[in-house]
């Protein structure tokens, strides 16, 4: 009889368990290229995983971890860290891009750049220059999850480019990008760092404009 009272109870706190809701992270290895495969963003984005992690916290220590979840409230400004591994004079290229625009299953704006800056010094982005400005997570109501991916690149040497410059909450001429177009017409290589996290509609987006809501057309 006792043996069916903790049979039961052991039961019960299993259900209870399994009730509560679980945000999951898919693991990295030691070399920090699993998550890259197993979200896709290999080969949906780039071809191959950068060797290096970019170090990314935004407000209130807010980490990003390889594929880890976070809302666009929570990543609404820029990151206040932002590092990687680099050599003194090293410039860089540092790009944030969506390449499930409006949707993973019909990605139609693939890629949506949310942040561009060129000729980074080191990792002082403030010294960089941007031509598109900073704009958080917009994924569309039941869009399900974007894969926002941080990539950085070094550089050949410093970068006069011709793009247009995008402002900040402008989300016209952001779609239809490609970070690997770009980093072939500039001799950029492949990205030396990188990062990924993923997030889902929430009532901020409709708050900044609609997101990408108003570009499907």
């Amino acid at each position: 009889m006792v043996s069916g009272l903790r049979y039961f109870s052991v039961l019960s706190m299993l259900l209870q368990l399994n009730s509560i809701p679980v945000r999951k992270v898919l693991p990295q290895t030691i070399d920090g290229k699993a998550y890259w495969e197993n979200l896709g963003v290999v080969p949906d984005v780039i071809d191959a995983a950068p060797p290096e992690s970019i170090t990314i916290e935004y407000d209130g220590g807010l980490a990003v971890v390889g594929g880890n979840e976070l809302t666009p409230t929570q990543v609404q400004n820029e990151p206040v860290k932002i590092e990687w591994p680099f050599q003194p004079g090293d410039l860089f290229t540092v790009c944030l891009t969506d390449p499930d625009a409006p949707s993973r299953e019909v990605p139609l704006l693939r890629e949506f750049q949310h942040w561009l800056v060129v000729n980074v010094p080191g990792n002082d982005l403030k010294k960089g220059e941007t031509l598109t400005t900073y704009l958080g997570s917009q994924p569309p109501l039941l869009s399900g999850l974007h894969r926002y991916t941080f990539l950085v690149y070094k550089q050949p040497q410093y970068l006069t480019c011709d793009e247009d410059r995008l402002p900040n909450k402008t989300l016209k001429g952001r779609g239809k990008f490609s970070i690997q177009k770009f980093a072939a017409k500039y001799n950029l290589g492949q990205p030396v760092a990188g990062n990924v996290f993923l997030a889902r509609w929430d009532g901020l987006v409709t708050q900044l404009d609609g997101g990408l809501e108003k570009l499907k057309d």
